[in-house]
This record gives structure tokens, C-alpha cells and sequence, in this order.
């Protein structure tokens, strides 16, 4: 019953209250989190009764969201509509609000960054699907990275979807590995002013980051934050700089699940939660990962972040989840008095 009144009450009040300072602000409180990523609009889409078993309050997409891989913007938007015409899916519209931010699949490049011709289509064909306000601030900006508020008072968190894409810088390979980029951007400038902005003085008791690769992970020799070692230290750095409340990340792409663990003098523990694998999976990795804290998950899956509220300082608990939504692990518990 309580979760029909908030689906009541925010299809009455729109729910989202547009501000100048803030892209989208709730009041439903999240204690239930749903996300996922690398997932091919033409597959057999047999995760989402499960997901919609776990009773989320919110879907979250970490990218490659559909696999458009094209300059034809027509081509990805036949893809998206696809999806977004999935029956199952579709549940999942009607039960649950959704956002999300891209990876490369769904930019229309594998590996693409700031050199992608199609960019500027590709992101307001993006927008569109997630269905982000046209009053939203975020169509205002150049490239697809948002801001969302949830809940009110002590019970409020905020979800900072950042684009590591459309910015990010020039990667080269040597011996099919990719070679760093010292001196390249993952966001850019402008959006690195916008996330400094949105994490200082915020009064949010939970800070979610993501963007759709992963950011602790340094030993594989895909993509990831640690490409541009430059990037991942500024955002390090900035943590320190504006110590956000209980901030932990998300990402997806890697076609595994994992949660990772990396300590930031300054800061305390930062975790990032990788949901990746929603319709195929890299089934066969055994990669290391040194800040790896759960197991390594190489079947396909789904996250759920579940939050409790009942302490001072809330408590965080993730859990990996599978095609049938059992639980693939035990769940990694973050903050709170743990």
C-alpha cells in the first residue's frame, strides 16, 4: 500500500520540483535501489520481473543500454524505441521511475569519446529515452550528466549520473592494451565545475556517483577511470576537497559484477558497485582485482542498493542479484555503524 501512495503521489504531484541549482529534486525517500547495465535491446529481457520483485523505488542505468553502435541516428533511435517497446520493460515504466547516463554502446561507438561525429543526436536521442524533463536544466548543457535529489531532511540523497563520454580524451593502444593518457579529461572542464559545485555544501546524507566505467579498478586493461590517472585522482582529490556524506560510486560496462573497495586518506572508504551484465556476460573472466571486496560475478545480473534509515547515520547495503533474483553473494554493507 505504501508503495502504490508514493507511485500515486508522483504521478499527482509530478513529483520532480525544478530548481535553478539543482537539475530534478524528489521527495520520495529511496530505500530500495535498482540498477543495471550492458543490455541488448534484442535479447530475451528476463531480468526485469525480478528487478520489480525487489520493489525498487528507482531504476538506474550504467550504460550501454541498448547497443545502437552506429553513426545513423535513425538506427539508434529504432534501437531505443525498441527497448523502450520491451513488454517487460515497459512493467518497469509503469511501477517505477527511471534515470540513467550512457556508456559507449549506447553512444553509438564502442570506446568512442569526445571525437564521436554523432554526439550532440546521440545524447538528445538519450534524453528521450530516460524521458528527462524537457524543463530540466541538464538539455540545457552540452553533454548528458544530471543531478537528482530524493527525500527530504536527514533523509536525502543525491545522485550525481556523470558522462565519461562526451568529453573524455583520446585513447591509444599498444599490444592490444590501452596506453594511459596523462594529461586527457574524462569530463571535461565544465562538467568538472558542476560536480565540484553539486558536492560542495550539500546537505545530502547519501551522495551516489556513477558513470558507466568503472573508477577503482586499476588492473585490467580495459576501459576505466584509471586510463586517465590524472582524472581519477582530481576526483579523489575533490571528495577530500568537499567531503560529501556516505558517497559511494556505480558503474557498469565490464559485462561482471564486483564491488571494490579503495581507501582515500582524507576521505575515509569509497566504494564502486559494478552491475554489468543484464543479457550477456563475460562468463569466462578471472581478472584481478586487488580492491575487489565481494566475489567476482561473471553470470548475468542486476544491483539493488537497499537503504536503512532507521540509524543516525544510514546504513547501505548492496547486493548482486541474479537472472532468477537470488542473491550472488553476500551483501557488501557500507557506512552506517559498520
Amino acid at each position: 500500500m505504501m508503495r502504490r501512495f508514493l507511485l500515486i503521489g508522483y504521478s499527482l504531484c509530478s513529483i520532480f520540483a525544478l530548481a535553478s541549482a539543482q537539475d530534478i529534486n524528489s521527495q520520495v525517500v529511496l530505500q530500495n535501489i535498482a540498477i543495471g547495465s550492458c543490455n541488448r535491446q534484442e535479447a530475451p529481457q528476463v531480468i526485469w520481473p525480478e528487478v520489480l520483485k525487489t520493489n525498487p523505488d528507482l531504476w538506474i542505468w550504467l550504460g550501454d543500454n541498448i547497443y545502437g553502435d552506429s553513426e545513423d541516428m535513425d538506427v539508434i533511435k529504432a534501437k531505443y524505441d525498441k527497448q523502450k517497446n520491451n513488454s517487460a520493460y515497459r512493467e518497469l515504466l509503469k511501477q517505477v521511475p527511471v534515470i540513467g547516463i550512457w556508456d559507449d554502446h549506447d553512444y553509438g561507438k564502442n570506446d568512442a569519446g569526445q571525437e564521436f561525429s554523432q554526439k550532440v543526436a546521440s545524447r538528445d536521442l538519450m534524453f528521450d529515452f530516460l524521458d528527462v524533463p524537457k524543463q530540466s536544466p541538464a538539455w540545457e548543457r552540452k553533454g548528458g550528466y544530471q543531478s537528482y535529489t530524493y527525500g527530504s531532511g536527514n533523509k536525502k540523497v543525491k545522485i550525481l549520473l556523470l558522462d565519461a563520454r562526451y568529453f573524455r580524451g583520446n585513447l591509444d593502444k599498444k599490444d592490444r592494451i590501452y596506453v594511459k593518457n596523462l594529461e586527457g579529461t574524462v569530463l571535461g572542464e565544465e562538467q568538472w565545475q558542476w560536480l565540484e559545485n553539486e558536492l560542495t555544501n550539500s546537505d545530502a546524507a547519501i551522495h551516489i556517483l556513477a558513470s558507466g566505467i568503472q573508477f577503482i579498478a586499476d588492473q585490467h586493461p580495459f576501459e576505466k577511470w584509471d586510463n586517465f590517472p590524472k582524472e581519477r585522482q582530481r576526483l579523489l582529490d575533490l571528495l577530500v576537497k568537499t567531503q560529501p556524506k556516505n558517497a559511494f560510486f556505480l558503474s557498469g560496462d565490464r559485462h561482471i559484477s564486483e564491488i571494490a573497495q579503495l581507501d582515500v586518506p582524507g576521505y575515509g572508504r569509497f566504494y564502486d558497485f559494478t552491475s554489468s551484465g543484464m543479457t550477456h556476460s563475460y562468463s569466462s573472466s578471472t581478472e584481478s582485482n586487488t580492491h575487489r571486496v565481494s566475489k567476482l560475478i561473471t553470470e548475468k545480473s542486476f544491483g539493488v542498493i537497499k537503504i536503512d534509515w532507521s540509524k543516525p547515520n544510514p546504513i547501505v547495503a548492496l547486493e548482486m542479484r541474479g537472472v532468477n533474483g537470488e542473491l550472488l553473494d553476500k551483501p557488501v554493507v557500507l557506512f552506517g555503524d559498520n
